[in-house]
Protein backbone atom coordinates (compact mmCIF):
# COMPACT_ATOMS: atom_id res chain seq x y z
CA UNK A 1 0.00 0.00 0.00
CA UNK A 2 1.09 3.59 -0.67
CA UNK A 3 2.39 5.83 1.95
CA UNK A 4 -0.88 7.11 3.19
CA UNK A 5 -1.03 11.46 2.33
CA UNK A 6 -4.36 12.51 2.80
CA UNK A 7 -5.77 15.71 0.52
CA UNK A 8 -8.53 17.89 0.71
CA UNK A 9 -9.51 19.02 -2.68
CA UNK A 10 -11.97 21.84 -3.55
CA UNK A 11 -13.94 23.10 -6.23
CA UNK A 12 -17.33 24.83 -6.60
CA UNK A 13 -20.04 24.24 -9.61
CA UNK A 14 -22.11 26.28 -10.65
CA UNK A 15 -25.28 24.09 -9.91
CA UNK A 16 -25.66 21.00 -7.78
CA UNK A 17 -26.55 18.64 -10.33
CA UNK A 18 -23.39 19.34 -11.56
CA UNK A 19 -21.18 18.89 -7.92
CA UNK A 20 -23.49 15.53 -7.56
CA UNK A 21 -22.34 14.23 -11.27
CA UNK A 22 -19.10 14.61 -9.99
CA UNK A 23 -19.35 13.38 -6.42
CA UNK A 24 -20.99 10.19 -8.15
CA UNK A 25 -18.24 9.51 -10.34
CA UNK A 26 -15.01 9.92 -7.88
CA UNK A 27 -17.08 7.59 -5.49
CA UNK A 28 -18.23 5.28 -8.12
CA UNK A 29 -13.81 4.85 -9.07
CA UNK A 30 -12.90 4.74 -5.61
CA UNK A 31 -11.23 8.58 -6.17
CA UNK A 32 -12.83 9.95 -2.99
CA UNK A 33 -13.92 8.82 0.68
CA UNK A 34 -16.46 11.37 0.86
CA UNK A 35 -17.17 14.41 -0.28
CA UNK A 36 -19.15 17.05 0.76
CA UNK A 37 -22.22 18.90 -1.33
CA UNK A 38 -22.72 22.06 0.13
CA UNK A 39 -25.24 25.07 0.11
CA UNK A 40 -25.09 27.89 -2.47
CA UNK A 41 -22.75 30.37 -1.80
CA UNK A 42 -21.91 34.15 -3.23
CA UNK A 43 -18.72 33.80 -4.68
CA UNK A 44 -17.16 37.45 -6.21
CA UNK A 45 -13.98 37.53 -8.35
CA UNK A 46 -12.37 39.29 -10.86
CA UNK A 47 -12.62 37.72 -14.53
CA UNK A 48 -11.33 39.65 -17.51
CA UNK A 49 -10.91 42.74 -15.60
CA UNK A 50 -14.34 42.98 -14.95
CA UNK A 51 -15.50 42.14 -10.79
CA UNK A 52 -17.84 39.63 -11.54
CA UNK A 53 -20.27 37.38 -9.01
CA UNK A 54 -22.31 33.98 -9.32
CA UNK A 55 -23.71 31.65 -6.89
CA UNK A 56 -21.76 28.18 -6.48
CA UNK A 57 -21.86 24.77 -5.01
CA UNK A 58 -18.60 24.52 -2.49
CA UNK A 59 -17.42 20.95 -3.14
CA UNK A 60 -14.52 19.31 -0.54
CA UNK A 61 -13.27 16.16 -1.47
CA UNK A 62 -11.39 13.93 0.65
CA UNK A 63 -8.75 11.17 -1.06
CA UNK A 64 -5.15 10.59 -1.26
CA UNK A 65 -2.83 12.76 -2.56
CA UNK A 66 -1.84 9.90 -5.38
CA UNK A 67 -5.52 10.59 -6.94
CA UNK A 68 -5.34 14.04 -7.25
CA UNK A 69 -4.40 14.06 -11.20
CA UNK A 70 -7.19 12.16 -12.03
CA UNK A 71 -9.31 14.01 -9.76
CA UNK A 72 -8.19 17.36 -11.55
CA UNK A 73 -8.66 15.38 -14.75
CA UNK A 74 -12.64 15.07 -14.00
CA UNK A 75 -13.32 18.38 -12.69
CA UNK A 76 -11.94 20.07 -16.21
CA UNK A 77 -13.87 17.30 -17.72
CA UNK A 78 -16.95 17.56 -15.91
CA UNK A 79 -17.08 21.44 -15.41
CA UNK A 80 -18.46 23.97 -17.05
CA UNK A 81 -15.94 26.45 -16.61
CA UNK A 82 -13.13 27.73 -18.70
CA UNK A 83 -10.98 27.85 -15.09
CA UNK A 84 -12.69 25.74 -12.67
CA UNK A 85 -11.25 26.39 -9.32
CA UNK A 86 -9.21 23.21 -8.07
CA UNK A 87 -7.34 23.68 -4.98
CA UNK A 88 -5.40 20.74 -2.97
CA UNK A 89 -4.52 21.21 0.65
CA UNK A 90 -2.75 18.40 2.00
CA UNK A 91 -4.35 17.31 5.71
CA UNK A 92 -1.68 17.71 8.00
CA UNK A 93 -3.51 16.00 10.80
CA UNK A 94 -6.81 14.75 12.13
CA UNK A 95 -8.33 11.82 13.44
CA UNK A 96 -5.92 8.26 12.90
CA UNK A 97 -9.29 6.38 12.73
CA UNK A 98 -10.77 8.71 9.95
CA UNK A 99 -7.52 9.30 7.98
CA UNK A 100 -6.98 5.04 7.99
CA UNK A 101 -11.03 5.07 6.51
CA UNK A 102 -9.81 7.89 3.76
CA UNK A 103 -6.95 5.21 2.74
CA UNK A 104 -9.37 2.49 2.63
CA UNK A 105 -12.07 3.79 1.20
CA UNK A 106 -9.72 5.29 -2.02
CA UNK A 107 -7.88 1.94 -2.16
CA UNK A 108 -8.06 1.24 -6.25
CA UNK A 109 -9.83 -2.31 -6.93
CA UNK A 110 -7.55 -4.75 -8.37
Amino acid sequence: MAAMEPILVITHFPDKQGAVALVETLLDQHLAACVNVLGACTSMYRWQGKIESAEEIPVLIKTQRQHYERVEQLIKMMHPYELPEVIMVPIMGGLPAYLQWIAAETQLPD
